[in-house]
């Protein structure tokens, strides 16, 4: 009896992650009012379910479901329920990028057409009349950091590849050279303007160089190593059946399936979509941020170099406006804030992070050693970035952390 006593008295202390030195140690209490937050906005017919965590460098300190998995089926929201989290595998991409330029392969400002020829004399629009497009050179080729920061001018995808990612039926060597076959918007370097098209041509990159499929170089480099078994471009019948269902709803209406998930998922697909094709849950994107946290590095895995995480994670746009909500502006693949102000007006400059197309939302925040993770599965949000609920989680996860 002796000895089970033990057990009972210590097993609590398992569950307190490390602290870094220097920060305060999370309320629980705080942190607890997280789920009714969220549950507030499934009783209010907003979301159908939801799970959040919250971390620091040294672990997770909160990490819940609510809600529905499937409200057809009245399957519960688990903390392994995994989600479509489309955009928010853009950084993830960039990772892959800045892998290679610490290998020496590549380098940001290297011009695409190194690795990918038929970027050679991509022309630029200069005029739009009735009769068409008048062409020109442009001053500047597109370097590989002007894809990573939304900034190359790169056009949307054409009529015939447009849609690749319900139907994932084109490979990333077709969808570049679609890409490479279309005049630049305008000069490289100058405007931002999110790009689709330029992320995807970054995963075509990451095969050239590497000399292995995007998705393989990834698993290999980052998921495997990381320990993030459910994050999978192409999941498995069993992850399928964990996936969250997407729902829409109508002007004021109840929640119902959306009738196009976007990013499809075939029996036979051709196309990872690394601008957004990614599936993952709450313990794996963890894994992820902490990683990011830790500078490149996770219980003594190296995924990428202190200087490279540096690079992603600071602003590489200069003074060109970018994002979706006030304040933003663009390391490489990350959104980083640079006046906190509206949604971010609770976290640090140079908290850097991504959204996704369903809300999902994952924030890094170095300076109070936090990251917040928001998964759910809205097809229609006016704008996932400014969503109430980003805004709830990131106040209470502060208000968490803060003495």
């Amino acid at each position: 009896m002796r000895s089970r006593s033990l057990i009972i008295l210590f097993a609590p202390l398992l569950l307190i992650p490390a602290v870094a030195p220097g920060q305060p140690a999370a309320d629980p209490a705080k942190l607890a009012a997280i789920g009714p937050a969220m549950q507030a906005f499934v009783d209010s017919g907003d979301l159908a379910g939801a799970v959040t965590v919250v971390g620091r460098k040294d672990g997770v300190v909160y990490h819940e479901a609510v809600g529905y998995r499937d409200l057809a089926a009245k399957d519960a929201m688990r903390k392994d329920t995994l989600f479509r989290i489309a955009s928010m595998t853009k950084p993830v991409t960039a990772i892959g990028i800045m892998i290679l330029a610490d290998e020496k392969k590549l380098s940001p400002d290297d011009d695409v057409a190194k690795y990918l020829p038929e970027f050679t004399g991509q022309m630029l629009v200069a005029e739009r009349s009735k009769d068409g497009l008048t062409l020109k050179k442009p001053s500047r080729p597109i370097q590989l950091r002007y894809l990573l920061t939304h900034t190359s001018g790169a056009a949307s995808y054409p009529a015939g590849v447009s849609d690749v990612y319900t139907k994932r039926n084109r490979t990333l060597a077709e969808t570049a050279l679609a890409t490479a076959l279309q005049p630049l918007q305008f000069e490289p370097g100058t405007k931002w303007s999110y790009s689709n098209p330029g992320i995807d041509t970054l995963g075509r990159v990451i095969e050239v160089v590497s000399g292995e499929s995007y998705e393989s170089f990834l698993k290999k480099r980052v998921f495997d190593p990381l320990g993030m078994s459910d994050t999978a471009f192409y999941p498995t019948p069993e992850q399928i059946k964990r996936l969250a269902v997407i729902y829409g709803k109508g002007k004021n209406g109840p929640l119902v399936p959306s009738p196009n998930s976007l990013i499809a998922l075939p029996s036979h697909p051709k196309h990872p979509i690394p601008a957004g094709g990614l599936v993952s849950s709450g313990a794996d994107l963890a894994r992820l941020y902490r990683m990011m946290l830790h500078k490149g590095e996770l219980d003594g895995k190296r995924i990428l170099s202190e200087a490279a995480v540096a690079e992603m994670t600071k602003t590489q746009t200069g003074e060109i406006k970018t994002g979706f909500v006030e304040g933003m502006s663009f390391g490489y693949g990350w959104a980083v804030v640079k006046e906190p102000i509206g949604v971010t007006a609770m976290l640090a400059p140079g908290t850097f992070g991504h959204g996704g197309a369903f809300g999902t939302q994952g924030w890094v925040d170095p300076h109070q050693d936090l990251f917040m993770i928001l998964l759910i599965q809205r097809s229609d949000l006016p704008n996932g970035d400014a969503s109430p609920m980003r805004k709830s989680l990131q106040e209470l996860a502060v208000a968490a952390i803060r003495k």
